[in-house]
């Protein structure tokens, strides 16, 4: 804690103290700061143990700020403890050389639990769907090359079947339904393999453990639905503009129900705390960082940003560039020059150009401008010359007649 001098213009008085982490502890240190006049409280973001300072400082009615560690870093050759780095912070914030770091409302915060629970919950599925198929590999059972999904209605009645004993391929293969009614013969040959009861003892617990965590995902999809009903407006009114905006934001391509739920759960309804779309894109990690020395300008790295975020943003962007949208024509383009991964990065900033613009004006909706909405902004003439250009450099001689 630094606090001005009594009587000496200028000058502090510092001192420097241990606190435990309890709840008790934590309210008698808001109140003692209260007390003698601080008005701003400064951490640095360690794993989550600046949450209950923050949030119970907070209640107190002090200014929290959460500091990003990278910005506080101390001078090389100096002495580094706990109680220095807390003297650092101070003097740091005395100066006003930090900025705070963006930590949503309590709403919020509990919209990403949520969201982010059901992300990981996802992913663990998709690995014991995974250990499915490569336990069916083990017993030489082909199903995934004939069938696009083996979960699916057909896939699973087989899997059933072959786990309480049925060996017979002929007559798994008639469980096909649908499609995969027409594939009977391949499936009698796919499903023609060495499965033991090993195997069934295996399927058994991974499908039990599929069919748990697909129960706990639709838990959490219902929850966050209602979590998304509550929230509240952009000044804390009776406004709930949220399930509106979640329509809105599936409008843009590659951007479905779920990943527009995230995508308000990372940013929150109210999107004032970032100006511009470009301190959007820049606090996401998706622009890169200039790196000048003297005449000589080289792009750096995008750096790391919020993995939920990008994660989502990542997701939407791989599907909007199979689409016949702005979006795809924009990838298609990219790609080309830059390569995947980079016309990735791409895409995915501009959905999330787009989705500032969408949570800034409420009244906005997502119009796409088409895949040929970069074709209408070169000069035909001057593209007309390239094209005659490029072919008269290749052996060709070219003869323009306009068209009727």
């Amino acid at each position: 804690m630094r606090l001005p001098h009594e009587r000496r213009e200028g000058r502090r008085v510092q001192e420097v103290w241990s606190v435990v982490a309890t709840t008790n502890a934590i309210l008698e240190l808001g109140d003692r700061l209260l007390c003698q006049g601080v008005t701003r409280v400064v951490m640095e973001a360690t794993g989550a143990y600046w949450k209950p300072f923050f949030f119970l400082l907070e209640a107190r009615g002090l200014e929290c700020w959460l500091v990003n560690a990278r910005d506080v870093k101390n001078v090389p050759g100096r002495p580094k403890t706990d109680k220095l780095d807390a003297v650092w912070l101070a003097k740091l914030t005395e100066r006003g050389m930090l900025r705070p770091s963006f930590v949503p409302p309590k709403p919020v915060r509990q919209l990403r639990d949520l969201t982010r629970t059901r992300t990981v919950l996802t992913e663990e599925r998709t690995r014991h769907k995974q250990r499915v198929e490569k336990l069916l590999e083990d017993a030489q059972v082909k199903l995934s090359t004939v069938a696009t999904d083996i979960f699916g209605v057909s896939g699973r009645a087989m899997m059933e079947a072959m786990i309480s004993g049925e060996r017979d391929p002929r007559l798994l293969a008639q469980m096909a339904r649908g499609r995969m009614a027409g594939k009977k013969n391949a499936l009698a040959q796919a499903l023609t393999g060495q499965f033991e009861e090993h195997h069934a003892f295996m399927y058994r617990t991974l499908l039990d453990t599929i069919d748990h965590l697909t129960v706990q995902i639709e838990k959490l999809s219902a929850r966050i639905t209602h979590a998304i009903e509550d929230l509240p407006g952009p000044d804390g009114g009776e406004d709930r503009p949220a399930p509106g905006l979640v329509q809105r934001l599936d409008a843009i391509p590659g951007v479905g129900p779920a990943t527009a739920q995230i995508l308000l759960a990372e940013l929150g309804p109210d999107i004032r705390i970032f100006p511009t779309a470009d301190h959007l894109a820049s606090w996401a990690k998706l622009c890169p960082r200039t790196v000048q020395s003297g005449a000589k300008t080289a792009p750096g790295r995008t750096g790391k940003g919020n993995p939920w975020l990008k994660g989502a943003l990542g997701e939407a962007a791989m599907a909007a560039s199979r689409t016949d949208t702005f979006l795809g024509a924009r990838y298609r383009r990219i790609v080309k020059r830059r390569g995947h991964k980079k016309a990735l990065v791409a895409v995915a900033r501009s959905i999330l150009v787009i989705v500032w613009h969408l949570l800034a004006d409420p009244d906005s909706s997502y119009h796409d401008h088409g895949p040929d909405h970069h074709q209408h902004l070169h000069d035909p003439a001057r593209r007309t010359r390239d094209l005659v250009r490029q072919l008269t450099a290749l052996g060709h001689q070219v003869t323009l007649t306009p068209a009727a």
